[in-house]
């Protein structure tokens, strides 16, 4: 029993890989026609809104984006819709310049689907439709983290679809993004039936009509005209399929040479542009070179000067050390000590106060001339103070008894 529920879970785990790859291989199918169709029509018309061509690989493209897409977990453990335009503006944050914030910012275009369609339209016109996908693709983290496994967008095929999607850059695209085909309430759901008639109409056009005949001989009395007459409706019905197969490739080979006379042009108008810009690159690079080394010139020079200034400094400083020490010691050996200048003031008072007595003695003159000429030149606030206190003892009103001063 257990044998068979295990058998059961294998199987159906391989029916469900196996309508996993198959639903893969149908939709990047599908997208590869899809892109067919758009490069066939646009050699005849421009491509918008209105074309059920460009509206079906729409649909397909979302699809493809949308394949196993996980959802977003809430507070209460349920898992709610996610649109791929999530997953675009976190996987392509690292494209410049990007047209992401622009989408974020149109008035007229508020949920997730409308978005998403904006900017598929948008990169459309910009054709950078593969380039966003392949930058998709390349932040690996990202996409795993917002695809289960199974998804396209997981697969080696996403690179096919990148590949695929560069043809797209060929068209011109017109689109309005304030046009109904903006509306996010609407489902992407994709037509099936003009791929299945291309099919039809390439492969199985003289099969069908054998099987027409086939079935008119055997419902009607086979008689030698009627047959001639079948054989004869049968060769003019597969001349015409000739006819129209050839037309067919005739327009093809048309638009196949349209194109590649439009690439050739765009190929020359590329080199002639190279061929300008080349010598303006290397007038840049010789400008930016000379500017280097006329920089490098001009901080060694910089550098030099500012340590010849430095040394300049140091020996300006020196300088002025030394003359703060000279003058400082000029100064000290002109100004005579408080003890000299004592001394000077008590003989100064003394030659005063004998004088005005009249009693001068021979004895002390020698010395008190010496004295008096040097005390001369010193202007002494203490010498003034004593010359008052001598004049105050030299007055008639005043008595001193000095026994120092007393006449012997």
């Amino acid at each position: 029993m257990a044998s068979r529920s295990l058998g059961l879970h294998v199987a159906r785990k391989q029916d469900a890989a196996r309508s996993g790859a198959v639903e893969r291989r149908n939709l990047l199918t599908v997208c590869r026609f899809s892109v067919k169709t758009l490069l066939d029509r646009s050699c005849l018309d421009t491509i918008d809104d209105s074309s059920p061509e460009f509206t079906n690989f729409v649909s397909i493209l979302e699809q493809i984006l949308s394949h196993r897409l996980k959802g977003q977990t809430t507070w209460f453990g349920y898992e709610t819709h996610r649109s791929f335009w999530d997953y675009v503006k976190a996987a392509c944050s690292k494209v410049s310049p990007s047209c992401i914030h622009s989408i974020e910012s149109m008035e007229n275009v508020r949920s997730s689907r409308a978005k998403g369609r904006a900017w598929i339209r948008l990169v459309l016109m910009e054709k950078r439709l593969s380039e966003y996908i392949s930058s998709a693709l390349r932040d690996f983290k990202t996409t795993r983290r917002w695809y289960e496994d199974g998804a396209i967008m997981l697969g080696e095929e996403a690179g096919l679809l990148a590949d695929t999607l560069i043809g797209l850059n060929t068209i011109d695209f017109s689109f309005c993004l304030k046009g109904e085909g903006l509306n996010g309430s609407c489902p992407a759901v994709i037509d099936y039936t003009p791929y299945l008639k291309s099919i039809q109409r390439e492969n199985s056009i003289s099969s069908d009509e054998e099987l027409r005949t086939l079935g008119s001989s055997g419902s009607e009395n086979t008689t030698p005209e009627k047959m001639a007459a079948s054989t004869a409706e049968a060769i003019l019905t597969e001349q015409s399929s000739w006819v129209c197969r050839c037309k067919l490739l005739e327009q093809k080979y048309r638009m196949a040479l349209e194109q590649k006379c439009y690439l050739e042009e765009m190929v020359r108008l590329r080199e002639a542009q190279l061929s300008q810009v080349i010598p303006q690159n290397k007038a840049l690079q010789q400008r930016l070179t000379d500017t280097h080394l006329s920089h490098t010139l001009e901080k060694e020079q910089l550098e030099y000067i500012v340590l010849e200034l430095q040394d300049q400094l140091i020996v300006l400083k020196n300088h002025d050390l030394r003359s703060r020490q000279e003058l400082t010691a000029h100064l000290t050996n002109q100004w005579p000590s408080p003890s000299a200048m004592d001394t000077n003031a008590v003989v100064l008072d003394t030659m005063l106060y004998r004088n005005r007595v009249g009693q001068w003695e021979e004895y002390d003159t020698p010395s008190l001339i010496g004295l008096c000429g040097s005390l001369q030149s010193v202007a002494s606030n203490k010498s003034l103070a004593s010359q008052k206190s001598s004049e105050c003892l030299a007055s008639p009103t005043t008595e001193m008894t000095s026994p120092d001063l007393t006449p012997s």
